[in-house]
C-alpha cells in the first residue's frame, strides 16, 4: 500500500479507457465551469475594461522585459509562495493545499494514462506522490476548514456550518479522503467493498469539478490576474491607490 498504483487495479471491474475518458470529461467540465463563472460574474469584461483604463491613464509605457519581470514576480509571490496572506497560519495552510493538490492531480494523470494496468507497473515515486499530495490536502484543508476560516476563528461559529462558498473545500476534502479510503479498502481484496468505496470517491470528485460555477474554484485564476494587473498599474503610474504602509502582522 502507498507504493502501488491503485488505478491499475481498477481493471478488475473497469477498463482503463473508462477512467481516462472520465479525466478528459472532468477537464472539460473545469474549463466550461470556469468560462460560465467568468460570463456570470463578467470577470473577463471587467479585467478588459480595467486594462484599457489603466493603459489610457498610464504615465509611462512598460517594455516587454519589464512586463515579463512583473509577471514572474506575480507568479513567485502570489502563486508559488502565497505571499498575499499576512496570517502565517493561513499561508501555510494554503501552500499545503496548493502543492498537495498539484502533486495529487499530476500523479493521478500520470498513473491513469501512463500506467493503466498491472502489466505496466508504475515507478514507486508516482503512488508515493499521489498519497503524499492527498495527505497534504487533508492537513492543509482540514486545518483551514475547522480552525482558520473567518467565520470560525473570528466569529465563533461552528466549523460544521456550511455555505455555498464552502463547496470547493468540502468536496475537495471528501474526494481526497475517500480516495485514500478506496485505496485502503482495495488492499483487503473485497471486490464489492472496493467498488462501493471507489463509487463514493468518484461521486465527490465529480461534485468537485462539476461544482466549479458555484464554488470558489475559478477564484484561483482571478487572484493572480488581479495581482498582475495591479503591479502593471503601479509600475506604469496608472494606479490611483496609495501605497500600503509597511506593517508587521501580529498573531492574535
Amino acid at each position: 500500500m502507498f507504493t502501488g498504483n491503485p488505478f491499475a487495479e481498477l481493471t478488475a471491474f473497469l477498463p482503463p479507457q473508462a477512467m481516462q475518458a472520465y479525466i478528459g470529461l472532468m477537464i472539460v467540465a473545469v474549463a466550461a465551469g470556469t468560462l460560465i463563472d467568468m460570463l456570470h460574474k463578467r470577470s473577463a469584461s471587467y479585467f478588459l475594461r480595467q486594462w484599457r483604463k489603466s493603459k489610457a491613464s498610464a504615465t509611462r509605457r512598460l517594455g516587454a522585459i519589464e512586463t515579463g519581470f512583473l509577471a514572474v514576480r506575480t507568479l513567485l509571490h502570489e502563486v508559488a509562495t502565497s505571499g498575499e496572506f499576512r496570517n502565517p497560519r493561513r499561508r501555510v495552510s494554503h501552500l499545503l493545499l496548493f502543492y498537495g493538490s498539484l502533486a495529487y492531480l499530476v500523479a493521478t494523470v500520470v498513473l491513469v494514462f501512463g500506467y493503466p494496468t498491472p502489466a505496466t507497473p508504475a515507478p514507486a515515486i508516482w503512488p508515493v506522490l499521489w498519497n503524499t499530495g492527498a495527505l497534504m490536502v487533508l492537513i492543509g484543508g482540514g486545518w483551514f476548514f475547522f480552525f482558520i476560516r473567518v467565520d470560525v476563528a473570528k466569529e465563533g461559529k461552528s466549523p460544521l456550518r456550511l455555505m455555498r462558498a464552502d463547496l470547493f473545500i468540502v468536496s475537495l476534502l471528501l474526494s481526497v479522503a475517500f480516495g485514500l479510503v478506496w485505496e485502503i479498502v482495495q488492499t483487503a481484496g473485497n471486490l464489492l467493498a472496493t467498488q462501493v468505496a471507489f463509487g463514493v470517491y468518484i461521486l465527490f470528485t465529480t461534485l468537485l469539478f462539476l461544482g466549479v460555477p458555484w464554488s470558489k474554484f475559478a477564484h484561483m485564476f482571478y487572484k493572480p490576474a488581479a495581482a498582475f494587473q495591479r503591479r502593471v498599474e503601479e509600475a506604469s503610474g496608472a494606479s490611483s491607490l496609495p501605497k500600503p504602509a509597511a506593517t508587521r502582522y501580529i498573531e492574535r
